[in-house]
């Protein structure tokens, strides 16, 4: 599968930079494109100077608000990111249309922060644009929530979530769900740490657009999990996860192959991948919820049977009962057995109803404080009514 990507805001912009390299990265081992084109979107021009894969013209790093922001962002006010998204969103639809293989593109992918300026303001409107351009491909939304701490201390932050979240979900196809307190090192540094998230945020991407892209006979898989099924896969709240087990690659000569205990490990560290995927799901949520799911198995050849499917199938039916389910293998890897996993048509997501919940509570007592505000300014500016002034 082979996306255009498009990062809006800082933190979009970040990660739509590990698209980037995930792309080199297929290209230098594999051989393989995954990402026709990515580009980054924002207010702020030092931000778009800190990118490291991106390239850096003009028709990939688009400033756009110049006039009204000079190139120093929106200070988190979405609606006027909103605003500006409008006004210059034909420079990136006429950024796109430069991508030397766009006519492969499968998807867009629109990454951007819930809680910014720019990002959170917008990624719904570039949503809309480019759906409205281009009708015949899906549009989906990678939506990364804010860190705890500036939930509890900024207010504005969950309102731009609601806000954002409510707007994109009736524009999107999809819209994948990243939290990013799931992510957190306590122990990193904040820049090491954002660096880390940024590629955990894009690494349980690698195999899945990999797998149908591949050319070489030997790395074709028995089902072959392509474009259409995870198109088919991707509607409305979606989660994505990623798990590996080690595998023990070297055997002594003569050794038998066949015996029952290897069979069972097999098997069971494929069981100890799904489990690690599930648990390392982008977004705390209920799978019995999901309405469509997928899981793709990587690993050498030699090491995925019938049986490891089998179970893994069985396991996810287990948890997600009412999801459509679809899945394939990718004979990749070396030493690990990989199992990339999407839960996705959610008919509930317990952390976007509180955002809705905290978001209302917060414009009411917006227009208390309002209120408040303007009696004291009355107040004050009768108490210097008498007063003479010198201008």
């Amino acid at each position: 599968m082979k996306l255009v990507v498009i990062g809006a805001g800082q933190c979009g912009c970040r990660v739509a930079d590990e698209f980037a390299r995930l792309n080199k990265r297929a290209q230098a081992q594999r051989g393989i494109e995954i990402v026709t084109g990515v580009f980054a979107v924002n207010t702020d021009a030092a931000d778009l100077s800190g990118l490291s894969t991106i390239r850096p013209d003009y028709q990939h790093r688009i400033l756009i608000g110049g006039r009204k922001t000079s190139g120093h962002g929106v200070g988190k006010i979405n609606e006027l990111g909103a605003e500006v998204a409008k006004e210059d969103g034909d420079k990136v639809i006429d950024s796109v249309r430069t991508s030397r293989h766009f006519f492969e593109t499968d998807a867009f992918l629109i990454v951007a922060s819930a809680a910014g300026g720019t990002g959170s303001g917008s990624l719904p409107v570039i949503a809309q644009m480019v759906k409205e351009r281009y009708m015949d491909k899906p549009v989906y939304a990678l939506v990364i929530l804010p860190f705890e701490h500036e939930e509890q201390t900024e207010e504005r932050t969950t309102y731009n979530s609601a806000t954002c979240l409510k707007s994109i979900s009736t524009v999107a196809d999809a819209v994948f769900l990243v939290d990013n307190q799931r992510y957190v090192r306590k122990d990193a540094s904040i820049r090491n740490n954002l660096a880390q998230i940024n590629a955990l945020i894009a690494a349980p991407f690698y195999n899945l657009l990999c797998a149908g892209e591949e050319k070489k006979a030997k790395h074709i898989g028995a089902k072959v999990l392509d474009a259409g099924d995870i198109l088919q896969t991707l509607v409305g709240w979606t989660a994505i996860g990623y798990g590996q087990a080690s595998l023990s690659m070297f055997k002594f000569p003569f050794e038998r192959t066949s015996d029952f205990r290897k069979k069972s490990t097999e098997t069971h560290k494929g069981i100890m991948a799904m489990d690690a995927a599930i648990s390392e799901l982008s977004i705390r949520c209920k799978p019995m919820d999901a309405g469509r799911a997928l899981y793709l198995i990587s690993a050498p050849a030699k090491e995925m049977n019938m049986d490891l499917a089998k179970e893994l199938g069985d396991y996810l039916k287990d948890i997600a009962p009412e999801a459509i389910i679809r899945n394939g293998d990718y004979p990749r890897g070396g030493g690990a057995l990989d199992v990339t996993v999407i839960l996705s048509e959610f008919s509930d997501v317990e952390k976007i109803k509180t955002y809705y919940s905290k978001a209302a509570e917060f414009i009411q007592d917006l227009k208390t404080r309002q209120v408040d505000v303007e009696s004291k300014q009355r107040e004050f500016d009768e108490a210097s009514k008498n007063i003479p002034t010198l201008l």
